[in-house]
C-alpha cells in the first residue's frame, strides 16, 4: 500500500506542477503568460525533483509506467506489482488534471485556441512525423532511465538523487524536447489527455487521439531499451 500511495502522490505532484507551469505560460490572462519554453522546461524539472523527494522513500519514485516496466524487465521489480504502480500513476495524473482544471477555471473561457488548451494537458509534436516522433519519445526516455540508473553506482550523497533527476529532465527538455514536447511518460500524457476529453472545458477541441499512442509506446520502448543497454554495458565493464 505504501508503494501505491507513493506513486499516486508523486505522480499527482509531478503533473500538478509540470502541467501547471505549462498552463501558467500559455493560457490567456495569467500573470505568467508568454513566459516561454525556458520557463516550462525549468518548471517541469523542478516538478520532477519535488515529486521524487515526496515519494522516493515510499515507492522508489518511478512516477512513470515506462520506468516501472523497465525495472520489471530487468528483474528489479516484480511483474505482479506493475499493475498497481501504473494504476497509481494514472490516478495521480488524472486527479492532478482535475485540480488544474479547477485552479485555472476562469482562464479556459478566456483562451480561444483549442490547441493551446490541449497543450495544458498533453503533448503534441511540432511537426507530425510518426517515426521521428516515436523515436524522439523513445530517445528521451532512454536517456532518463540510463541517467536514473547511473545514480546508484556513482555513490551520490544521500538526498541529492532527486536533484540530479530534475537536472536530467532539464537537459532532456532543452536538448530533445522541442520536437514532441517530451512526454517521456505515458501516465503524464495519457492520464491528462483522458481528463481533457472528459472535463467540460470551454473552447476545447478534440483530444488528438490519433497522436495519443506515440507518447505511450515511445517511452515504453525507450525505457526498456535504455535499461537493457545500461545493464549490458555495466555487465561488460564488470
Amino acid at each position: 500500500m505504501s508503494a501505491f500511495i507513493g506513486e499516486f502522490v508523486g505522480t499527482f505532484l509531478l503533473v500538478l506542477l509540470g502541467n501547471g507551469v505549462v498552463a501558467a505560460c500559455i493560457l490567456n490572462k495569467t500573470k505568467a503568460q508568454n513566459s516561454g519554453w525556458i520557463a516550462i522546461v525549468l518548471g517541469w524539472g523542478m516538478a520532477v525533483m519535488i515529486a521524487v523527494y515526496a515519494s522516493g522513500f515510499l515507492s522508489g519514485a518511478h512516477l512513470n509506467p515506462a520506468v516501472t516496466i523497465a525495472m520489471a524487465a530487468l528483474g528489479n521489480l516484480s511483474w505482479g506489482l506493475v499493475p498497481s504502480y501504473i494504476a497509481a500513476q494514472f490516478l495521480g495524473a488524472m486527479l492532478a488534471s482535475l485540480a488544474l482544471y479547477l485552479h485555472y477555471y476562469p482562464h479556459w473561457a478566456e483562451t480561444k485556441d483549442a490547441g493551446t488548451i490541449l497543450a495544458c494537458f498533453s503533448t503534441g509534436p511540432a511537426i507530425r512525423h510518426t517515426a521521428s516522433n516515436v523515436f524522439g519519445e523513445a530517445l528521451g526516455t532512454a536517456v532518463l532511465v540510463i541517467a536514473v540508473m547511473s545514480i546508484g553506482p556513482n555513490n551520490v550523497a544521500a538526498g541529492l538523487g532527486p536533484v540530479i533527476v530534475g537536472l536530467v529532465v532539464f537537459a532532456i527538455g532543452f536538448s530533445l524536447g522541442g520536437t514532441t514536447g517530451y512526454a517521456i511518460n505515458p501516465a503524464r500524457d495519457l492520464g491528462p489527455r483522458l481528463m481533457h476529453a472528459l472535463l467540460p472545458i470551454p473552447n476545447k477541441g478534440d483530444s488528438d487521439w490519433s497522436y495519443a499512442w506515440i507518447p505511450v509506446l515511445g517511452p515504453i520502448l525507450g525505457g526498456v531499451a535504455g535499461a537493457l543497454l545500461y545493464n549490458l554495458v555495466l555487465g561488460f565493464i564488470n
